[in-house]
């Protein structure tokens, strides 16, 4: 076990890099950067968080080498996450702007490096009592800042794109941009509030106060994919009690049971989407939507195989520009991950984004079903919200959502890949699987 075990205990600075408490404070660092993204740019500009960001990846880096022996090459990432971004580079050959290609994909690739630190230092109870932590700071901040916009004040804050609607019960955006964040991010405070209160990792009272803040904001956020979020991990949480409590001779029958009823469901929310979209009172967004989707598809046709290039987030050049100025609107995004990976990458980068984000929801799940611990629930739940946000936003492309996304994965693979298959192999086959030690190191028999 000599080799698998951080050197927590030595001295000097590898020591110090390699010790749980280095490991927690990244942890908490990170996650609390990359969420407040927004009103960081806001307040200092682009090139603090940037500067943040690199910092997190030179940190990051440096905390790996101090762990590298217990680290494996082979799980150091996962294969479809290498995959597509190396689809996303290879598309600065014929994207309209190679800079702004080159530069997106930086941002993407920095974004998932310091989910491979994160989910390499820290358990997956370790990750989401850190994310809790963040969480409850971010959303307090929020309230007050809304508190002191819409109440004492009663003057919009539009440094830092609060409105100040609070007193009319919203809608409210917090710290995080737009009502849609706030509501995605308070649903995924949700989740992590809801596996805290299950594994006893704080105290009832803290419990109480996250899971009446996050659903508070939620609520006022007045975010019409809320309540499509709420209703899917509801679903998602029900289903997965189910699967828990099945004999395992008879889980893979449900598995499939699911599995069918899901694809049910699908048909029959895009059969009845009209009526659906009416009972949330989403119309006019939906329109708003669909009229960019349909114009998105166009575009698509000229380049249906490798799409237009990779730029992340829409600038004014051809054919963002030309979507926006033919639709009279200023869109950052498709409103769709799954239109903007389509429109930017093709066919091929679009197939390659729903392996990675498929396969890790697959693995997350069977893990979770099969794992006495409810906190393995935690990950394929967090994936739940992702991919559904993923069908109204582009946040899973970018910011925290990109984090969250490479993380959960990364996760998903440790616990369930070919690669601890390898590695048993080449350890011998007579020794346990891996574990999660306390200080978030992976250890086994030796």
């Amino acid at each position: 076990m000599t080799g698998l075990i951080p050197l927590a205990g030595g001295r000097g600075p590898a020591g110090l890099l390699a010790s749980a408490a280095m490991a927690s404070a990244y942890t908490h660092a990170a996650l609390g950067a990359v969420f407040a993204g927004y009103v960081i740019e806001r307040l200092s500009g682009r090139v603090t968080y940037l500067t943040i960001i690199v910092g997190l990846c030179i940190v990051g880096a440096a905390i790996l080498a101090a762990r590298r022996r217990e680290l494996s090459a082979l799980r150091l990432a996962p294969t479809t996450l290498i995959v597509f971004l190396l689809w996303l580079l290879a598309s600065v050959s014929w994207s309209q702007d190679a800079a702004g290609t080159i530069a997106a994909w930086l941002g993407m690739t920095g974004l998932a490096f310091i989910a491979v630190v994160i989910g390499h230092v820290r358990d997956t109870l370790q990750t989401a009592r850190a994310l809790g932590d963040v969480m409850r700071v971010l959303l307090t901040v929020s309230l007050a800042v809304e508190i002191v916009s819409g109440i004492l004040l009663d003057m919009p804050l539009h440094f830092i794109g609060v409105e100040g609607n609070i007193a009319q019960l919203g809608p409210i955006e917090g710290i995080f941009g737009t009502r849609n964040s706030l509501g995605f991010v308070a649903v995924l405070a949700l989740i992590t509030f809801l596996v805290e209160y299950r594994t006893l990792s704080v105290r009832p009272g803290v419990s109480l106060y996250s899971a009446v803040l996050a659903g508070s904001l939620a609520a006022l956020s007045d975010s019409p994919t809320v309540l499509v979020l709420a209703v899917a991990v509801a679903t998602a949480t029900g289903a997965l009690a189910v699967v828990r409590h099945t004999p395992a001779a008879r889980r893979l029958s449900v598995q499939w049971a699911f599995g069918a009823a899901l694809a049910l469901g699908l048909v029959v929310a895009y059969l009845g989407r009209h009526t659906i979209i009416a009972w949330i009172g989403a119309a006019r967004d939906f329109s708003t939507r669909s009229d960019l989707w349909a114009q998105i598809v166009v575009f698509v046709r000229a380049r249906p195989i490798q799409g237009w290039g990779w730029t992340g987030a829409w600038t004014d050049d051809f054919p963002f520009g030309t979507i926006n100025y033919i639709l009279r609107e200023g869109h950052l995004s498709a409103l769709n991950a799954y239109f903007d990976v389509l429109l930017q990458v093709g066919w091929v980068g679009l197939v390659l984004f729903a392996v990675f984000a498929g396969l890790a929801f697959v693995r997350s799940w069977v893990v979770a079903g099969e794992r006495r611990s409810i906190v393995y629930a935690w990950t394929p739940l967090i994936l739940v919200a992702l991919l559904v946000d993923s069908v109204f936003e582009s946040f899973t492309l970018s910011g925290y959502g990109w984090l969250m996304l490479a993380l959960c994965a990364l996760r998903a693979g440790q616990s369930r890949s070919w690669r601890e298959r390898i590695d048993e192999a080449s350890a011998g086959t007579d020794l346990p699987p891996a574990v999660d030690l306390p200080d978030g190191s992976r250890g086994g028999a030796g």
